[in-house]
């Protein structure tokens, strides 16, 4: 399925059910918030996305705790999973996804490869929960494969 396809299906499933989703995004700079965007009349389904590339922005806009970022760092199940509870807090939304990775080329360690991506989705009736996962190719490609998976863990939801 193309994200174009993802996005309108996600939508009329919204749509159906009157239900928002809202996002946050650290390594995908905003891609899925465009994908859903270029999507005409999703503002009846998409209420908004942060793009938090910074610590700092994720504590600011989400609520991320500094102990949470201290303790596991940026790219962690832990954060993407407050990052997510975030955008409930902060948004009309009944649906939320956050991601965090490491996209590359530069910035991967032992421990946290370029291409380890977290994702979390969290909903007004279930509990969030997070996943990691890891996507190979250049920065384009790990970006891409981010997008569509979160996307997809979306649609599965609904």
């Amino acid at each position: 399925m193309t994200l174009e396809n993802l996005a309108e299906t996600i939508g009329g499933r919204l749509k159906k059910q009157a239900l928002m989703l809202s996002v946050a995004e650290s390594c995908t700079g905003g891609w899925i918030a465009k994908v859903i965007t270029d999507i005409a009349g999703s503002s009846q389904w998409f209420d908004r996305g942060f793009v938090t590339y910074t610590n700092q922005a994720k504590q600011e806009m989400l609520g991320v705790r500094a102990e949470t970022l201290l303790a596991y760092g940026a790219v962690s199940e832990q954060t993407v999973q407050e990052m997510a509870d975030g955008v409930l807090a902060h948004s009309a939304a009944q649906f939320g996804l956050a991601v965090s990775g490491v996209a590359g080329p530069g910035g991967g360690t032992k421990d946290k490869p370029v291409g380890m991506v977290c994702f979390a989705w969290s909903g007004s009736s279930f509990n969030t929960f997070a996943k990691t996962e890891y996507f190979t190719g250049d920065r384009e490609q790990v970006r891409r494969a981010a997008v569509e998976y979160a996307l997809s863990g979306l649609l599965d939801l609904l």
